[in-house]
């Protein structure tokens, strides 16, 4: 394998689809040169992406109704700049307000998401964002305080902390509106605190389910490690004390807190002290005293959690099954969790943990598996040359194909093996989707024209970079729709029913569809 072929093959495996500059760049420093490249990209958009995102439209409509007048038109991403505090009014129900513009900051958000998967060159930090979006899983769909806060959860917390450090994301999360509204936090208080954050704060976003340790032990002193202060994993009763250390927590939307006390209407972070379970608590085998100072319990439970071993082995299990491997071997994610635990406390400790994983050989001999839909969508784009601008049916699009944007119906997000996105049903929808995205790929292509039906699959077969068999495939298709007669392939509508299958046939070629 030649040094552009193992660099396009281990890009696309970590980002996207190698470029020339990436492979200039892996032919001049490396692999390990392209991995520190792309981690020492900021969170902020390149000029040419922040370009972009500011002439784009997406489509709004919606009927008139209940005395709100009806709306048709493509807008441009106005949530994306804004500060939540300038859009929470769209929340407001004393006000008439549609539906579709109460959700527009989620819509334009996904928009946004699609677009920097398919132009931006820090193809690491859009991986890795979407992989902390499933961890950090919140449904857009599921109230519309989720959906008008989903700007600042994206782009302040997820990709802002995504290359970070791991404690400083957990509390961004915490204190996000999208996070304390998805998961109740935001209306928990004292007698009885609602344990559904806490319980998610320890399975999913910390020790992991398999650190449970309830099934065998129902007291805290009984869990192993925990009379030295060290418990090996949580039970039940520390789930029901860290909720206990988060009442308080919640977000500024015109309640009142206290006798004379009324939070502004702004969606942002608030601590309301009177909501608070003042008391003391244990959680995880570590006591702490009563009437601390405001926000102390939740900071103390931030820090037990986020420095516990289960937590980096939770994590550097979840980044290998997420980049490497349905069954990453133990010694793999011991080597990942312990990078991940020696750079707790540093500012870049994510970058750290996922150059570990970019570096392995586990990763660089993994066997391929399906690209998600965002990630295929961005690769067909790619691949042609084009740009598709901002589209709902995109969305449908990806959703059909088994990829919800913010919209996964469980805390869990997306199931993180390969098994679901192979299941026979996704796989169908997957060669229709392409159907869908081909033609209109076709519309944008710089070249149109081609002499035969073998020069056309020639030419996107090599530039997709399929096998020999996959394009002589797509030429028995086009021949058996043309004929077997010369003559030239265009995108025009007479011929774009039968490119856009050929085109599909190729993308849906094991070397294009795995990474």
């Amino acid at each position: 394998m030649t040094i552009d072929q193992t660099g396009a093959v281990l890009v696309s495996r970590a980002g996207i689809r190698a470029g020339d500059a990436d492979f200039h760049r892996i032919a001049q420093d490396g692999w390990s040169g392209w991995v520190r490249d792309q981690l020492a990209m900021g969170p902020e958009d390149a000029p040419s992406v922040r370009d972009a995102l500011k002439s784009a439209k997406l489509k709004i409509e919606y009927e008139t109704e209940d005395g709100i007048k009806g709306m048709k038109e493509d807008r441009h991403l106005t949530s994306l700049a804004k500060p939540i505090a300038k859009l929470w009014h769209l929340g407001d129900w004393d006000k008439k307000i549609a539906w579709e513009e109460r959700i527009r900051p989620s819509r334009e958000i996904v928009a946004a998401t699609i677009m920097r998967a398919t132009l931006s060159p820090a193809q690491l930090r859009e991986t890795v964002t979407d992989f902390w979006r499933d961890h950090f899983s919140v449904n857009s769909e599921a109230d519309e305080d989720v959906a008008i806060a989903l700007p600042a959860y994206d782009q302040d917390v997820l990709r802002l902390h995504a290359f970070g450090n791991f404690r400083e994301l957990l509390e961004a999360v915490a204190k996000s509106t999208s996070m304390l509204s998805y998961l109740n936090n935001g209306t928990s208080r004292a007698s009885p605190a609602n344990e559904n954050y806490a319980r998610e704060l320890l399975e999913l976003h910390t020790l992991g389910a398999g650190a449970y340790l309830n099934a065998q032990y129902d007291r805290w002193r009984e869990v192993p490690g925990a009379l030295n202060g060290a418990p090996a994993g949580y039970i039940d009763q520390d789930v029901y004390e860290t909720a206990r250390a988060f009442t308080g927590w919640t977000y500024a939307d015109g309640q009142d807190i206290a006798e004379g006390v009324t939070l502004p209407r702004t969606g942002e972070f608030a601590y309301a002290e009177s909501w608070h379970d003042p008391y003391q608590k244990r959680i995880l085998a570590d006591e702490i005293d009563a009437h601390t100072a405001p926000m102390a319990d939740g900071q103390r439970a931030l820090d037990l959690v986020a420095f516990h071993p289960a937590t980096a082995h939770n994590i550097a299990r979840k980044l290998c099954l997420r980049f490497i491997s349905d069954n990453p071997s133990p010694e793999l994610v011991k080597m990942v969790a312990a990078v991940f635990a020696e750079h707790a406390k540093s500012k870049d400790q994510i970058a750290k943990t996922v150059e570990g994983v970019f570096m392995s050989d586990a990763f660089k001999d993994a066997t391929p598996r399906l690209q998600r839909p965002l990630f295929l969508f961005a690769s067909v784009q790619r691949s042609a040359g084009v740009f598709l601008p901002p589209d709902l049916e995109h969305f449908y699009g990806l959703s059909n194909m088994g990829q919800r944007l913010y919209s996964w119906h469980t805390p869990a997000g997306h199931p993180i093996q390969s098994g679901y996105w192979q299941s026979p049903g996704l796989i169908v929808r997957r060669w229709r989707s392409m159907m869908d995205v081909w033609q209109k790929v076709m519309v944008q292509s710089a070249q149109q024209e081609w002499p035969s039906a073998e020069a056309f699959a020639n030419y996107w077969g090599n530039k997709m970079g399929v096998a020999e068999t996959a394009i002589n495939r797509a030429k028995v298709l086009l021949h058996k729709e043309f004929g077997d007669e010369a003559r030239k392939i265009t995108f025009n509508s007479d011929d774009r029913w039968a490119s856009a299958q050929a085109l599909s046939l190729l993308s849906a070629s094991t070397e294009y569809q795995t990474v």
